[in-house]
């Protein structure tokens, strides 16, 4: 199980033929849209995913693979819960397939004023029965007995899961095949078909699909689809480094995170790095738009994001990228399949030195593999999950602004019942799209 992030050399696994009429059509073979598409299935409706490039190849295998319920936003809280439920029920089906353990969330105190913060987030926990409690710096120590460094203390939730992101999904999308859901890779979605205004079809490269009904889950592509289609929302992409380490000796079997860095065990061994607080904006044209919209965000955080002063030719919110194409010829989507940014240089020597200072006893650690991955991100760190009043038949959900591996199996069964008019079960007025549009100010999600 080593842990390589989806490539467009990868097999096709899923190559139809493509049909031509669904009852729902999935934009984006992600976490969220297969599990999206699974939920759907469920109910016995004809259930399509077309995806650019290859299931996962984007955030969805390239993520920390942590499942937390710590330190969620409280809107996004109850749903992970559920998510969390879900995860167990899924490890039985898929038989243990995914790498999942229960090994929990640590996030590591480098003093008082941070103690006093993770403090500040227990009463959500309480409110969910949830058990998540404050570790003391001598708890901590005990917890992590082999490290150098000493923390003030720690915000802990035991009942918090892992997996491996890069088989996870993959076997998710197998195994919702075999449940009737048709996948078709190498098929991007060029834009909607609409008849008096509404949604009657997706165009695809392959054909079009007769629909009434279409999820977009694009990720960090989901801005570009939905400007095409006359609907602008304040979605930037922000690009972070991952370091997996070689096998090395066990200091800790969870997901842990402190001021500097995170770190998770792996299945084979390693360790998956990542910097704590460290993520580069590539600006495009899209940054200029919506830069209003993050000035919050700047000013609470002003030096958490480095900025470059070009995206990459291809990438969604590069200068060249067309804003306008014609639903009859290639769109940008076929022009780049899979977003795969290169890692940060420097951020790579760094975490693998970093990691072998604070567990010594390790020696020098190697590094097995690194990557990088686009997190698509809105201006207050929460996503949009809503219908596209503009466009009837229409729901989008995107900007999972880094927390959607642990969340998709939640938001998948949300968004299937708000697709089909269900019952949700969760309040979803925290992820309205209006509410960038409509005067309301924006609440920034807690930054645990």
């Amino acid at each position: 199980m080593k842990p390589f992030p989806i490539r467009i050399e990868n097999p096709v696994e899923h190559s139809g033929p493509l049909p031509t009429v669904a009852d729902v059509v999935v934009i984006g073979g992600g976490v969220i849209g297969v599990m999206t598409a699974w939920f759907i299935a469920r109910k016995g409706l004809r259930v399509v995913v077309v995806e650019k490039g290859r299931i996962a190849a984007e955030q969805s295998s390239r993520n920390w693979g942590w499942i937390r319920q710590q330190g969620r936003d409280p809107a996004e809280l109850p749903i992970m819960i559920e998510s969390n439920r879900i995860w167990r029920e899924m490890d039985v089906a898929l038989r243990a397939e995914i790498g999942l353990a229960q090994t929990g969330t640590l996030y590591l105190a480098k003093g008082a004023a941070e103690m006093a913060r993770y403090e500040a987030w227990l009463p959500h926990a309480k409110a969910h029965d949830l058990d998540t409690r404050l570790l003391s710096s001598v708890e901590v120590a005990a917890m992590l007995p082999s490290a150098a460094h000493r923390w003030h203390g720690a915000l802990w939730t035991a009942s918090d899961l892992r997996a491996e992101p890069w088989v996870t999904v993959p076997a998710i999308a197998r195994s919702a095949s075999a449940d009737g859901v048709r996948i078709v890779e190498n098929c991007a979605a060029r834009g909607l078909e609409r008849k008096t205004g509404s949604v009657s079809g997706v165009i695809t490269e392959q054909g079009t699909i007769s629909c009434d009904k279409v999820v977009l889950a694009g990720g960090a592509w989901s801005s570009l689809f939905l400007r095409r289609h006359g609907v602008n929302i304040p979605q930037l992409s922000v690009r972070a480094t991952v370091v997996a380490t070689q096998a090395v000796q066990n200091v800790y079997n969870g997901c842990a995170a402190d001021h500097r860095f995170a770190f998770r065990r792996r299945e084979d061994g390693g360790y998956n790095l990542a910097p704590e607080a460290f993520h580069e904006l590539l600006i495009g044209p899209d940054a200029f738009r919506a830069f209003r919209k993050y000035l919050p965000q700047l000013k609470a955080d002003p030096f958490g994001t480095n900025y470059r002063p070009f995206a990459p030719r291809g990438y969604p919110d590069a200068w060249g990228t067309s804003r306008r194409w014609r639903f009859d010829k290639p769109s940008p989507f076929e022009a780049m399949r899979i977003l795969n940014p290169a890692p940060h240089k420097g951020t790579v020597a760094k975490l693998a030195n970093l990691f072998a200072q604070t567990f010594p006893e390790l020696g020098a650690v190697g590094v097995e593999t690194t990557w990088a991955g686009m997190i698509d991100t809105l201006p207050d760190a929460v996503p949009v999950v809503d219908h596209v009043d503009s466009i009837p038949g229409l729901t989008v959900a995107t900007g999972m602004s880094g927390h959607g591996f642990g969340i998709g199996p939640g938001f998948g069964r949300v968004i299937a019942d708000l697709v089909t008019g269900n019952d949700l079960g969760h309040d979803l007025h925290r992820f309205r799209l209006s509410r960038f549009f409509d005067g309301s100010r924006l609440k920034i999600g807690p930054t645990l």
